[in-house]
């Protein structure tokens, strides 16, 4: 999978600082790693670049923070899976996604952001549901529809 040329994140980087786009730089930290030492320089200064790590394998780091965040769902943990959001969205527009990261836009952010993280995997086709036991399936799966996770009543946190 072909991610954006160099010149492109580093754009990026400043649309959304111009914006203020990301405010905790959840975003801007995905966008960072996907830089070579020359283009991070561009965007990390004053910093010391010894703060900075590349990462090469995006659709890799992609795949297991999707499971990431959905872990972060069922355990109704909203602003850990509000970062998570912030971070597949930025994921998808990387990796040159646009119909993903815009699939994300339009879908609510109710429950966690199940339905955008579920847009993301559809999105990507990869798996959403599988790997979690029964009752976690069908919580995630309520939730994905913006539902609360139980239907009897969730003691957790989360409403309709």
């Amino acid at each position: 999978m072909a991610i954006r040329s160099q010149e492109e994140v580093v754009t990026r980087v400043w649309a959304l600082r111009a914006n203020l786009g990301d405010i905790f730089g959840f975003r801007e930290e995905v966008l960072v790693e996907a830089l070579d030492l020359d283009h991070a320089r561009q965007v990390l200064t004053p910093r010391h670049p010894s703060e900075w790590n590349q990462r090469v394998d995006h659709e890799t780091y992609a795949r297991d923070y999707l499971r990431f965040a959905i872990r972060k769902i069922i355990d109704h943990r909203g602003n850990s899976a509000n970062r998570s959001v912030d971070k597949l969205g930025e994921l998808a527009w990387l990796l040159g996604r646009d119909d993903i990261a815009a699939a994300m836009d339009h879908a609510g952010y109710p429950m966690y952001g199940a339905p955008k993280v579920k847009a993301f995997a559809d999105g990507f086709d990869w798996p959403f549901l599988d790997g979690l036991d029964s009752d976690d399936q069908r919580a995630l799966a309520r939730m994905a529809d913006g539902q609360q996770c139980d239907p009897q009543g969730c003691e957790r946190g989360c409403a309709d």
